[in-house]
């Protein structure tokens, strides 16, 4: 690092990215101040400068022996930093720089007890339960979908749908016949789960197959709203939360007997994303003009409940706006993946048995690749537009532009 860019730095202050602190920092506080850091984005520590900016300078003899024996005794998983020491006029200045841990979450441990941190603004702070479930969540170790959902029992899913998945879906060749049997079944699936003595439904059961899931787990379901302008408004067209399992109930493979929230959702939304034509055709019909590509719309949502974060106690949130479609869903993206990784295909689930059951409806196909060969190309062709994708700590966005002329779909 330049002189010069570490004194810019330094001149910005700190922030979620930089801490400043002297070199007499006890090795917990450090120790902490890098795991909140590892649990975010990354960042730096600079040692020798006091929280209001101004450079005092390293003193302690061995300083980065010292470090690096903080990093290897006090933090795990290990982490590998980048230490740098720089000369400011007659004081040195050393800068310990390290990358957004991808083993999440990154622990102190100290007298063999285990702590988490969390950065927040400018600050460190204890890693509440919440916070801890999604980090453990995006480190890979944590499946929230296989979490047991609090008053649910096998009485909470829908027979129905269970038995219609198994025969008509994946054509089981040995179907449950006693209460025994269905509820080793299910356990066997992942739609239950025993937790000492008591059978619970999963979140993945509930929300798959649950008669009412949202009666248990207020975030399940879709939150659609409908403004005629370009903002949310205190009067929308629309404002509905649609609820019930994500999956349909199929005769075959393509008659359908009873609408999941994908299909209640497809029907919901069409009166505000699209019209009738203005003229009848040859067959005297009405061709439906479509605003957006019903294929991306269809694709973006049953992406956002395929991979929304469970741990985030609010809705999937549909906002349909007089010049735009955008979905929101909560929780950022999984571990180490970008939009950038997204858009070039990468695929990283985060719910990896909801993916699986939605697959075998064949609401998603096994490639996985709906935004870069669907999304895309559909809205560069229809809208003659990009989508924009918009990826944070809280939520991953989506944006459909709204086409400049209506056309036929």
């Amino acid at each position: 690092m330049l002189k010069t860019e570490l004194l810019e730095i330094i001149a910005n202050g700190e922030n979620s990215g930089v801490e400043f602190k002297r070199d007499d920092i006890r090795p917990e506080q450090l120790a902490k101040e890098i795991v909140a850091l590892a649990n975010f984005q990354g960042g730096r520590v600079i040692l020798g400068v006091e929280d209001d900016g101004q450079i005092s300078g390293i003193h302690r003899e061995n300083l980065e022996e010292w470090v690096m024996n903080i990093f290897q005794d006090k933090i795990h998983p290990l982490i590998l930093p980048f230490y740098e020491e720089i000369k400011v006029d007659e004081k040195t200045v050393a800068v310990i720089s390290f990358l957004q841990g991808i083993s999440k979450p990154y622990v102190v441990r100290e007298k063999k007890v285990e702590k988490i941190y969390i950065r927040v603004g400018s600050t460190s702070r204890a890693a509440t339960r919440e916070q801890q479930a999604r980090l453990f969540a995006l480190g890979g170790l944590l499946h929230t979908e296989a979490m047991p959902v609090p008053r649910t029992d096998i009485g909470c899913l829908d027979e129905a749908r269970l038995l219609n998945y198994l025969k008509d879906i994946i054509k089981d060749p040995e179907l449950p016949q006693t209460p025994a049997e269905w509820e080793n079944k299910l356990l066997c699936l992942g739609f239950l789960t025993q937790v000492e003595e008591k059978i619970y439904c999963t979140i993945a059961g509930l929300v798959l197959f649950g008669k009412k899931p949202r009666h248990y787990l207020k975030q399940s379901g879709l939150r659609i709203f409908a403004f005629s302008g370009q903002d949310k408004e205190y009067q929308a067209s629309l404002d509905d939360i649609l609820e019930g399992p994500l999956v349909g109930r199929f005769d075959t493979p393509k008659s359908l007997i009873d609408a999941g929230i994908v299909e209640r959702f497809i029907e919901q939304v069409t009166p505000f994303i699209s019209k009738e034509a203005s003229h009848i055709d040859e067959h005297f019909r009405r061709e439906t003009q479509w605003l957006y590509p019903i294929e991306a719309i269809r694709e973006l949502v049953i992406n956002a409940l395929a991979h929304r974060d469970w741990t985030r106690s609010v809705e999937i949130e549909v906002g349909i706006y007089v010049d735009r479609f955008e979905i929101i869903s909560p929780g950022a993206l999984q571990n180490s993946m970008t939009i950038e990784k997204m858009l070039a295909g990468q695929r990283s689930p985060r719910n990896i048995l909801i993916m699986e059951i939605l697959r075998d409806y064949g609401y998603v196909d096994y490639r996985g690749m709906g935004i870069r060969t669907k999304v895309i190309p559909l809205m560069r062709r229809i809208n003659q537009a990009e989508p924009i994708f918009e990826a944070t700590e809280d939520y991953v966005k989506t944006v459909l532009p709204k086409a400049s002329e209506v056309r036929l779909g």
